[in-house]
């Protein structure tokens, strides 16, 4: 064992090899091939066409960010949906748990590996950045923010589709739950529903509540990122996102293979 391995914690360590086996899973199946040309063709279909990226003359991606959160309700789920149930379907969630890996160590690599494949994808976007970069003179520091912001989010919702995964065998039922908690997650936040929760409880409670169901939904964090500046409150809730589903995503291992 070199020195550098030697200095590598061993939970690390195993926490790398689940993510090496699981990253690499994903270019032995037409999964990823189907997953990303998915994901370039709709979102160069939803900033040239629907965004107008050309149409606004202004030298920014904010068309090319704003579809993002609706993208990813159903982008996301597709690859969460398979992190647990195939592995119990299939039953090799056994086989896991019998070798040298806590279910921390399978969690955190399961969902690092899918988190790095996902954000392979949005890298593979930055031809539109140098388009726009070729066209005008962007906020360049604006745009970096907003890929941050994007892999925040999907970083999110793999979080939560990992432990809808653990819950069931099958994937088709754990990607329309992750599908439509998602859906919840970023509804809290939209305009439209603060202002039904304000009709609906006049006065300063219902300013309230809508601040709280705002300040809970990943869609205000997400559009808060996009103005470009990196508000560390917006940071610290979507790493509680990550960071507390991962936790849950343990506990539910670890109950099922009670089971």
């Amino acid at each position: 064992m070199s020195a550098i391995e030697h200095a590598i914690p061993s939970g690390f360590r195993r926490t790398l090899c689940i993510f090496g086996r699981e990253f690499r899973g994903y270019f032995t199946t037409p999964l990823a091939g189907v997953f990303l040309v998915i994901f370039l063709f709709l979102t160069a279909f939803f900033t040239f066409n629907v965004g107008g990226l050309y149409e606004r003359d202004q030298a920014d991606l904010r068309p090319f960010f704003q579809f993002h959160p609706w993208l990813y309700l159903f982008l996301v789920p597709a690859v969460s949906m398979r992190l647990w149930a195939e592995e119990r379907r299939t039953g090799t969630i056994e086989l896991l748990t019998t070798l040298p890996f806590t279910t921390a160590n399978l969690v955190v690599g399961k969902f690092l590996a899918a988190w790095a494949f996902t954000t392979l994808a949005l890298l593979l976007t930055v031809p539109t950045w140098v388009t726009v970069s070729w066209l005008g003179d962007p906020d360049h520091g604006a745009i970096v923010v907003g890929y941050l912001a994007s892999a925040l989010l999907a970083g999110s919702f793999l979080a939560i589709g990992s432990v809808l995964s653990a819950l069931t065998k099958n994937q088709v039922i754990a990607f329309v739950i992750c599908a439509v908690v998602a859906f919840l997650v970023l509804l809290c936040g939209f305009p439209a529903v603060l202002d039904i929760v304000r009709g609906w409880m006049p006065g300063s409670a219902g300013d309230r509540l809508a601040v709280a169901l705002s300040s809970m939904s990943a869609l205000t964090h997400f559009d808060s990122l996009m103005r470009g500046v990196i508000d560390l409150r917006d940071v610290i809730y979507f790493g509680s996102v990550i960071i507390g589903c991962l936790y849950i995503n343990v506990l539910v291992v670890d109950w099922k293979k009670a089971d």
